[in-house]
């Protein structure tokens, strides 16, 4: 009982200090977001601001238009989740469900993509909005999100973990292949399209080279790439940058802090096998 409780102590130990570990940059951001530019350039480091100030959040709010920058986002974020979602569905529950010619070589082929550097779609990706003009426009930011391949393959565990009956009793019924899917199926997998869509938010929110060779005026910009400009060619303001940081970071904090069960479970279940 003893050697138990022991290494109890040392597990939960060796978590904690993992943990320090991982949210001592985001503590360091907020701390720094405080001080003055001399003050985060201390040698050795000064933990604590001398005051607490909103100079910085003041003073990055009148450099940078964050208000287009939040538009812009949200956005590009709100047309890739919706189309995320409905495309992994459609694509999740037919991998899953339907028997067609070539659909093992098709999923072997979409499951390539997730072993490939995204780098490497950039090229072809932006002939394609260039070619149809769509370069400085909320189209080009939202293109390249709107399919998702780790989407696809996360909404076809979660149908393969459907019981068969239910779809058998559905055709006994009279139901199509679609109302099927829209009606009996797609409402048991609310856990699973709110984890692609938290993903996608996720994924589009912290997106930068994208957003970054797309767009290059000021007023089509994304967070990340707004806050490219607070970076200057031979100074940085770090606590001007933190504190764009803190600004840029607050919304997808409240959205995990909402929809952290989902974001969990979605996590948790994805390897589920029907």
């Amino acid at each position: 009982m003893k050697h138990k409780k022991r290494k109890n102590i040392f597990v939960y130990t060796v978590l904690i200090i993992m943990a320090f570990i991982m949210v001592l940059p985001f503590i360091w951001t907020i701390l720094t977001a405080f001080k003055t530019q001399s003050e985060a350039l201390q040698v050795p480091p000064q933990i604590l601001p001398s005051s607490w100030s909103l100079r910085n959040f003041k003073a990055v709010m009148e450099v940078l238009p964050f208000g287009k920058f939040f538009v812009n986002t949200f956005l590009m974020i709100l047309f890739r989740v919706l189309g995320s979602v409905f495309f992994s569905a459609l694509a999740g529950y037919a991998f899953a469900r339907l028997v067609f010619p070539g659909k093992n070589v098709l999923f072997a082929i979409i499951l390539l993509q997730m072993m490939v550097p995204g780098q490497i779609f950039i090229l072809p990706q932006y002939m394609i909005v260039s070619k149809l003009a769509w370069l400085n426009s909320i189209k080009a930011l939202v293109l390249p999100g709107i399919v998702s391949t780790f989407g696809t393959f996360l909404m076809r565990q979660f149908f393969m973990g459907l019981p068969r009956d239910l779809e058998e009793a559905a055709v006994l019924d009279g139901c199509s292949i679609w109302k099927t899917f829209w009606k009996i199926m797609l409402p048991l997998t609310k856990p699973g399209l709110v984890s692609v869509g938290i993903f996608t938010a996720l994924f589009a929110w912290k997106d930068l080279l994208w957003p970054l060779i797309v767009n290059m005026s000021i007023d089509k910009m994304t967070l990340s790439t707004g806050l490219v400009n607070l970076m200057g060619q031979y100074s940085v303001d770090y606590p001007q940058l933190m504190a764009g940081s803190l600004i840029a970071i607050l919304p997808m904090l409240i959205l995990f802090l909402f929809f952290q069960k989902q974001f969990v479970e979605g996590i948790a279940t994805s390897g589920t096998k029907g």
